[in-house]
């Protein structure tokens, strides 16, 4: 049985998007449960939109979601096949090959001329497209011309029929070739454009599945008439459905964060991350959400990747991260969100402390990004901000009732234990004929900012007596 070999060929411009993320991780778990191959290669031929880092930046993000790759570069190590910039003379070998075997040409048309050919088909409403000026120059005079003009090369559309492509998540797709435009296969600098070096690269590579986004599926017509110039074995494609917004647009950085990096820094978990993207457009037919990665292994097949655009979610995203939290070893938990306090700038100058703050707030937490604004209270001296919620609490009628009657019954109390507080509490219930969350959700509210946190005793006992007054205080001027 032939080995499954799939790839990951992101183009090195920037940060990584969660779309990508998505395609390499959908390609990771295709080949584990095959056991086959997960190659990376960087598709850096377009030098205009390289950007410095942008590699290195994406391997650290490939590491720290745990898609690990069995063939790929090394930065500081050889990078050949990897790096298409490094292939240059391949392509252009088998660019040559390609005009032998009439599937393209050469073509000398300026620039200028091209914008006026492009301008002229907007005003007449046509599809733009290269009109084969070209195409049918005699390949002698053209290869002599060649030694004296800029050129570029050209594949060869058939000029009428039609190119299917099999796909295994939209099934058959049939395009009309005199709809296709003669593409661009090599460009007058010399280098490849995706099209020739992404064919060429996946044949060598000996690639069996390519499993890329859906916005590559009106290029594929192009890729297959490209292997079938060269005789080459078709892989089996798989376009993934694009990624929305909740108003069904397309997710773009102009809405959200849309960077694997801005999760990162914001405290999701790698393990979070990936169980929430592969849920973007693939499900095991059931209604579970939560999947180790070998459960995501063990389950994943391209049969059950949909057609539709999936949503983005932030709120189940946040969901899934805080299961991922409270479910953490304690000291796993405790480095990292005592981290983060320490990013945010908060000591309370006790290490035991700190450690009873963020064990207070765990079963809070949504994200490791949220610890300055849950731990703030247990560390500031006022009350920076209530929320909407809690100050619409504070507010109420009865509130002012229950914090003069906690004040009172706090002037001769020095325990402020579970049980000391509780009794306390059952004071001010008898003395102000308040109960249930009239009660309790002003105290909350007085003493955090928040409707939600900690169980109140827990509160108590680290922010102590005299912090209490100073909340309640602050809370009955508002």
């Amino acid at each position: 049985m032939q080995e499954v070999r799939v790839r990951f060929a992101p183009s090195p411009t920037g940060y990584v998007h969660l779309g990508s993320l998505r395609t390499a991780l959908y390609n990771y778990l295709f080949a584990r449960h095959h056991n086959g191959r997960f190659i990376l290669r960087v598709e850096d031929t377009d030098q205009a939109r390289h950007t410095e880092g942008a590699v290195e930046n994406l391997l650290a993000t490939l590491e720290w979601a745990g898609l690990d790759y069995d063939e790929g570069p090394v930065i500081g190590g050889p990078h050949s096949p990897y790096f298409q910039s490094e292939r240059r003379l391949i392509y252009a070998r088998l660019a040559n090959e390609l005009i032998r075997r009439s599937g393209a040409y050469r073509c000398f048309c300026s620039t200028d001329r091209l914008e006026k050919l492009r301008a002229g088909q907007t005003a007449r409403n046509e599809a733009q497209k290269y009109d084969g000026h070209c195409r049918n120059i005699d390949p002698a005079e053209a290869a002599q011309r060649a030694r004296s003009e800029s050129f570029v090369i050209r594949m060869k559309i058939p000029e009428d029929g039609e190119t299917v492509v099999e796909d295994v998540i939209r099934g058959r797709v049939t395009f009309q070739n005199q709809l296709l435009d003669d593409q661009v296969l090599i460009k007058s600098d010399g280098y490849p454009t995706y099209h020739l070096a992404n064919v060429v690269d996946d044949h060598r590579m000996r690639i069996t599945h390519v499993i890329r986004g859906e916005e590559w599926l009106l290029s594929t017509p192009k890729h297959v008439l490209v292997y079938r110039y060269f005789g080459w074995q078709m892989p089996v494609f798989a376009h993934l459905p694009l990624l929305l917004n909740p108003d069904r647009s397309k997710l773009s950085k102009r809405q959200g964060d849309v960077a694997v990096e801005d999760y990162r820094a914001a405290g999701y978990l790698p393990d979070a991350l990936v169980n929430f993207v592969a849920l973007l457009g693939w499900n095991r037919g059931d209604d579970q959400e939560i999947f180790t990665r070998g459960e995501l292994i063990e389950s994943f097949s391209l049969e059950r990747v949909g057609k539709a655009g999936a949503v983005f979610n932030r709120e189940k995203l946040d969901w899934i991260n805080g299961m991922y939290i409270r479910n953490m070893e304690e000291e796993a938990y405790c480095a990292l969100a005592l981290s983060g306090l320490q990013k945010a700038g908060l000591d309370a100058g006790d290490p035991g402390l700190n450690r009873r703050i963020v064990l207070a707030v765990w079963n809070g937490l949504n994200r490791f990004g949220e610890i300055s604004m849950q731990a703030a209270p247990f560390f500031a001296d006022r009350i920076s901000a209530y929320s909407p919620d809690a100050e619409e609490w504070i507010k109420k009628e009865t509130s002012m009732r229950v914090f003069k009657s906690l004040l009172g019954a706090l002037k001769n109390v020095d325990n402020l234990d579970n049980e000391g507080f509780r009794a306390i509490m059952k004071q001010v219930q008898d003395e102000s004929g308040v109960k249930g969350k009239d009660l309790w959700m002003p105290v909350r509210s007085a003493l955090t900012g928040l409707t939600g946190g900690p169980e109140l005793p827990v509160v108590i006992g680290i922010l102590g007596k005299d912090k209490l007054i100073k909340f309640i205080n602050q809370a009955m001027e508002v």
